[in-house]
């Protein structure tokens, strides 16, 4: 994600700083912007480390897109310290420079801050939060942290990530696909997916107002399910594998609960003047392009 929006800033004439944990930038080297942007290493759950770098760089706005995501290992006893000082602690770290600062804030959020019942798409603004994980109930956290501690702030709730750098559900797929004839799939979690490429260009779309708060923001297309993606993903890659359809109890395996209903509405982007993002199928078709599948 950070990756993309750095890009996408230097596209437009911006100079973006990009950090990680790790000492130098470990993503994709794909002779873009990114791989000439100043950059720091930087622990956000060091307070001082924190509020020193981001005093040096002074920015006009902060897109924190960093966070522990894996969902089911954030379920261990051993593990729940860390990922809460990573999404709630290191995000309020952020949070704190932000206003010292007076700069804008953007928060990538997910939703998993949501119980995931029922049918109906979940509105940005609702507040009615039943976090069904330790994943979910840290992010809610560090929403609640940017919120509480700022006023210049968006807060970007995305969900099914796909982007060139990091493991990801389509990659896993067409790995999958190409060993096995067959492959299962959960067919009773609905959603859209997110391509960072194209949310990058909505980010800085919306640094460049003031129009702060929550919005929702997926791609286009259509709610569907992880079958009818397997599908889609299958059928533009040219597989014949078969994709069998399951329920999430079928399937078991994962640690962690797993929301059903993983729809947003996004109609609050269009309200406030910004222009969605293109549909999944057709980001779809992009990505296998970039990945150079």
């Amino acid at each position: 994600m950070g990756h993309d929006v750095i890009n996408e800033l230097y596209k437009r004439g911006y100079e973006g700083v990009g950090s990680d944990i790790q000492p130098e930038y470990s993503g994709v080297q794909d002779g873009t912007a990114v791989t000439t942007a100043p950059y720091f290493s930087l622990d956000i759950t060091d307070q001082e480390a924190v509020a020193k770098t981001i005093r040096e760089v002074n920015p006009d706005v902060v897109v924190h897109c960093a966070a522990w995501t894996a969902v089911d290992m954030a379920e261990d006893d051993d593990k729940v310290e860390k990922v809460r000082a990573i999404n709630a602690g290191g995000t309020q770290n952020i949070a704190n420079v932000c206003k010292e600062l007076d700069c804008k804030m953007v928060y990538i959020s997910t939703d998993y801050v949501f119980d995931g019942q029922g049918e109906t798409p979940w509105d940005p603004d609702c507040k009615d939060y039943k976090p069904l994980n330790v994943y979910g109930q840290t992010k809610l956290e560090g929403e609640l942290a940017v919120a509480n501690t700022l006023d210049k702030y968006f807060i970007v709730r995305i969900a099914w990530v796909f982007g060139l750098n990091g493991k990801n559900f389509i990659k896993t797929m067409l790995n999958v696909g190409k060993k096995y004839d067959t492959v299962r799939v959960v067919n009773d979690q609905f959603g859209t997916p997110t391509y960072t490429l194209d949310l990058a260009r909505l980010l800085v779309d919306m640094i460049e107002t003031d129009k702060y708060g929550y919005y929702h923001a997926t791609n286009e297309g259509g709610y569907i399910s992880w079958y009818d993606f397997t599908c889609e993903i299958f059928k533009q890659a040219g597989y014949t594998t078969k994709v069998v359809p399951v329920t999430t109890e079928e399937y078991g395996l994962s640690k962690a609960a797993r929301p059903t209903n993983s729809r947003l509405d996004k109609s609050k982007l269009v309200k406030n003047g910004f222009e969605p993002l293109p549909t999944w199928q057709d980001a779809l078709a992009r990505y296998l392009k970039e990945i150079e599948y």
